[in-house]
């Protein structure tokens, strides 16, 4: 082979540049390892260290710890729920006024003949706050004097799809990273046998079930070690998690560790984050081998609980994923998220709101009751929402997509309970008054964690992006 004193020449630098950068950052790292690892003891030991996560110290005093969210998918109509209009009951059939829909976004309604479609079950008086709630869903109107309902939510997008890309993302955009990623990006997680973002579905029998599509729970630009996992409440837990036949816990510690080296290898030869988070997600899923199990198996439940949700456990409905984001919050999950695919009634809405309430009512209430008697309703801070609302315009005998205002309910974690905050005008059309958008709602879940809204940033593409966007403000009325 013939000598090349140029290519010679050139590893020799090659190989003199990396052996000064690699030292370089070998006895930087260590001596500055050294100092974090003096001063992380330091912190701990005074109790100052808020948060495993890039937000630590917090920003702010946290009222909560955790999210549950419940996300009602498909859109449920706050003029059955949470919004009684008696003057859209009075104008019933009749041609809805052009000064509320002219130059308005419509979805499968433009361009038809609207008329009003007044609300198809009774509103009741709650609590002693007596907050109006529909005769639909009498068990979270048992528990109205712990929720606070907001009736003027709005958000940006109209089809179903765009519309949870943007409760979730605050944008519209796809691959953005979602709120429960950006959460455990900035608070980390209590646990290192889950992950902090656990998602759990379930399809009712009512109504159109839109599909959910995984990047709904993505990290987006974040590190892709804080993206959601989908666990399920039947069958199998998490795919593929399990030990194959034949293969011991030792074994498979075996096979772990010797990956875990072979990706370390790699991860100082190429310097990429994504191989550290490969190397976390391995020795995770190892971990939860026993974890995930454990947290299935509800025989250690007491059959009032059972009782209280209404399931048995394990069989894929709403009610047990409820159970189980109750045990997953008491394992240190940071943050949970429920959809329940069943609220896209484009017609049968009577009939088809009645069924999917009852699929949803009594797990709900029963999700603040389980958390209220064990301690932790005052740290866990639930939401319930769709991705838009229905309008007050006739579909037949259904309601269309509406984003100009629809309601949702929180509950727990330093939310106010028993009052309402906004409203939409007399026809459930427009928020009118105290206004919340959707970046308003994640600031205000953001500050109650303990993390202002503004500060919590991540640089991608030459820009600092956050869950916020560019706008959003704390709703301070709806704080205890």
């Amino acid at each position: 082979m013939s000598f090349n004193p140029k290519s010679e020449i050139r590893n020799q630098k090659l190989i003199r540049r990396t052996f000064l950068s690699r030292t370089a950052c070998g006895i930087g790292a260590a001596a500055l390892a050294a100092l974090l690892k003096r001063d992380a003891a330091a912190a701990d030991s005074a109790g100052l260290l808020a948060s495993r996560g890039v937000v630590s110290p917090l920003h702010l005093a946290p009222k909560a710890k955790r999210i549950i969210f419940l996300t009602m998918a498909g859109g449920p109509s706050h003029l059955e729920s949470l919004d009684n209009k008696p003057k859209l009951a009075e104008m019933h059939g009749q041609p809805m006024p052009e000064s509320f829909t002219k130059g308005q976004p419509i979805a499968q309604l433009q361009g038809a003949q609207l008329k009003c479609f007044g609300p198809q079950h009774p509103f009741k008086k709650y609590g002693q706050s007596c907050q109006e709630i529909c005769e639909l869903f009498p068990h979270v109107g048992s528990v109205a004097d712990e929720i606070c309902i907001i009736r003027s939510l709005r958000t940006q997008a109209i089809n179903h799809d765009p519309a949870h890309t943007f409760m979730n993302a605050g944008t519209t955009i796809s691959g953005r990273p979602s709120m429960g990623a950006w959460l455990t990006y900035g608070l980390g997680a209590e646990t290192d046998n889950l992950p902090g973002f656990c998602v759990l579905t379930s399809t009712g029998k009512f109504g159109q079930s839109q599909p959910i599509a995984s990047r709904q729970w993505s990290a987006g630009f974040l590190p892709s070690k804080y993206q959601g996992v989908e666990l399920r409440s039947k069958g199998e837990a998490v795919l593929y998690v399990t030990r194959p036949a034949g293969v011991s816990l030792g074994q498979q510690q075996e096979v772990v560790d010797a990956v875990g080296k072979l990706n370390r290898l790699e991860a100082d030869a190429a310097n990429d984050p994504e191989i550290a988070t490969r190397i976390a997600q391995y020795e995770l899923a190892f971990r939860m081998q026993t974890s995930v199990p454990e947290l299935v198996d509800i025989k250690d439940e007491p059959q009032s609980v059972l009782d209280l949700y209404g399931t048995a456990g394990a069989d894929g409905t709403f009610a047990a994923n409820c159970l189980l984001a109750r045990r997953l919050a008491e394992r240190g999950v940071r943050f949970i998220q429920l959809y329940h695919r069943d609220w896209d009634h484009h017609g049968g809405i009577k009939e088809h709101m009645a069924g999917t309430a009852k699929e949803v009512d009594q797990a709900c209430a029963a999700l603040i009751t389980d958390l209220k008697n064990r301690g932790m309703l005052h740290d866990t801070l639930i939401v319930w929402t769709g991705e838009f609302g229905r309008t007050p315009m006739a579909q037949g005998n259904g309601r269309d997509h509406h984003m100009k205002g629809f309601s949702v309910w929180l509950a727990g974690g330093g939310i106010k309970g028993g009052i309402s905050y906004g409203a939409t005008d007399e026809l459930g059309y427009n928020a009118v008054e105290n206004i919340v958008e959707v970046h308003d709602l994640h600031a205000t879940l953001l500050y109650l964690l303990g993390i202002d809204h503004e500060r919590f940033t991540y640089r991608w593409q030459g820009r600092d992006f956050r869950l916020t966007d560019v706008s959003g403000h704390v709703v301070q009325a709806v704080l205890a």
